[in-house]
């Protein structure tokens, strides 16, 4: 038995524990959380390879049951005339009644459909999915995604791309949900029926919090379809768990009110882990025949030091107190986002994979381009702006007189951190192709170190978050092209829409396309546009840019 989702508002099934029934929308929601059972969130793949695929499914069985094993098939087909693989997988109330195993024995560059079956013999949807390929590879296609916000919109972004046929691989680059309660966001920015679980108005801090907000997000059916069609390779950023973390705490961390950092810490990674078809590893790559190599990262809470605190250099209010920070605490070579032993993990893989594969991809939670702060943007504030945004956009752009950038909590802040790793990618004479998010609009920077060209970056605009366009009351294209004026690293830029990027791979060149959504208000899969941009093999920079 499945849960039906009404499009007009989030139904999660169910086993949330009694703690959910407590909450304003889950007495709303008790007959049918109590009544929930089979499986309730459809299925997913991910973590792919040649031979293996991770499949994910959750099921809630009747009460009273303190265990539960099903059963996978795999087949070539999907009818299932042709099974070819099969296993078993336990789970129980301990990891929330998701349950998730790797498959192998599978071929290369081949699609599976796939299903689990309960004790009682029911099915759960078939699943599509696809391993990695070997050998020669004449081309790949990659869906890119960040920052999904449930209250603020409907994942349009996730509708259109599902409908693709013609996927072999989704990225997720962080901010796959948010951790703010109700009361952080206004209500005209909220749309109705979305505002999900749990329902109180303090952020999700403890392991029911996080179990809670992501059975919501995975009831959404279009993050279920999503997950359906094709499997995907996912790393957290900072919303996953909490604003702006690192290793030893976050901004949006209070011990007082909150709680012990670690406890917290470890509650959203499990319920992280139990929740999306992900492995256990912190890091890893995915080889992608001899055309590519895909690298998943970790930058937030294993081997991230603390940002470089800029706020007394804006509160003395001198150039002299800012050019110090400058040339002191921001260049601090200790700094890292990665950790030293992830750093060394990056730099081997990119010296060793550069000789074997094409192009070295990059999947990072965090924007590597520089971005500062264009001078005129402070006379584009809406006249409704709060006095702190007004106040952060004064500081942004004194520190920008000085060469400091807009964002401390993204590689712009770690800028040891981000010579090392470009140096590392020339050192091995790589085709680097960064793939990014968290800013929640769309950018594309042609990366230099030392006057030589590392890289390019491909960074994808949120599926629904708003990007700097909520605090400008003038035109997008305005706003951008201040921003590719002030910034070399910018070769193009769009400071106002939502969607998604595809990423188009063969052995000379991949084209990378924006695709813009109509609205994010109405569920909808109409297109507002799309821009795209080209990088050939061993340029290192933009076709035509």
């Amino acid at each position: 038995m499945t849960v039906n989702i009404d499009r007009r508002r989030l139904i999660i099934g169910a086993g949330l524990g009694v703690g959910a029934l407590l909450l304003p929308v889950g007495r709303a929601l008790a007959g049918e959380l109590l009544g929930a059972k089979g499986f309730t969130h459809n299925v997913a793949s991910g973590e792919p390879g040649p031979h293996s695929m991770l499949l994910w499914t959750r099921y809630l069985p009747p009460a009273g049951s303190n265990d539960v094993t099903l059963q996978v098939e795999m087949a070539l087909d999907r009818a299932f005339t042709r099974v070819v693989a099969g296993a078993s997988v336990r789970t129980g109330s301990y990891r929330d009644w998701t349950a998730k195993l790797t498959v192998d024995g599978l071929q290369p560059a081949t699609t599976y459909w796939y299903r689990f079956i309960a004790p009682d013999g029911s099915f759960s949807p078939v699943g599509r999915t696809r391993t990695l390929p070997v050998g020669e590879v004449a081309s790949f296609r990659l869906g890119l995604f960040s920052c999904a916000n449930l209250p603020v919109g409907w994942f349009n972004a996730y509708a259109h791309a599902a409908e693709r046929e013609d996927m072999d691989l989704w990225l997720h680059v962080g901010d796959y949900l948010y951790e703010y309660g109700l009361a952080s966001y206004k209500t005209q920015d909220r749309v109705a029926g979305r505002e999900g679980l749990p329902a109180h108005d303090h952020e999700m801090v403890s392991l029911l919090d996080y179990r809670l907000r992501l059975a919501c997000y995975r009831a959404d059916p279009d993050l279920q379809r999503l997950h359906q069609m094709a499997p995907m390779v996912a790393l957290w950023d900072d919303h996953e768990i909490t604003n702006d973390s690192w290793e030893g705490g976050a901004q949006n961390h209070q011990p007082a009110s909150e709680g012990d950092w670690n406890t917290r810490k470890a509650a959203a990674v499990q319920a992280y882990r139990e929740w999306l078809p992900v492995s256990d590893e912190p890091w890893k790559q995915y080889p992608i025949g001899t055309l590519a190599t895909l690298y998943r990262t970790e930058s937030r809470l294993i081997g991230r030091t603390q940002p470089a605190d800029i706020r007394s250099a804006y509160l003395a209010g001198t150039r002299e107190a800012l050019e110090a920070f400058r040339d002191g605490p921001w260049q601090d070579p200790s700094a890292t986002m990665l950790g030293l032993e992830q750093e060394s993990w990056l730099y081997h893989g990119l010296q060793h994979n550069a000789g074997n594969t094409t192009w070295q991809l990059v999947g990072m939670g965090t924007i590597l381009g520089r971005t500062l702060m264009p001078e005129q943007t402070l006379g584009w504030l809406r006249p409704e702006a709060s006095e702190r945004t007004v106040q952060a956009f004064k500081d942004n752009i004194r520190g920008a007189r000085v060469g400091l950038p807009m964002w401390m909590d993204r590689w712009d802040g770690y800028p040891a951190a981000r010579s090392r790793l470009l140096r590392a990618a020339q050192q091995a004479d790589a085709n680097l192709v960064m793939l990014s998010g968290d800013s929640h609009n769309a950018w594309a920077y042609a990366l230099e170190e030392g006057g030589q060209a590392a890289g390019v970056e491909f960074a994808v605009q949120a599926v629904t978050s708003g990007g700097i366009e909520g605090s400008m009351a003038t035109d997008p294209k305005t706003v951008a092209a201040a921003f590719m004026a002030r910034n070399p690293e910018i070769r193009w830029c769009d400071t106002a829409q939502r969607g998604y990027a595809l990423l188009d791979i063969n052995p000379q060149r991949i084209r990378c396309e924006w695709v813009f959504m109509q609205d994010i208000k109405t569920r909808t899969t109409a297109l507002a546009g799309s821009h795209q941009m080209t990088v050939q093999r061993g340029q290192n920079r933009f076709s035509g840019a």
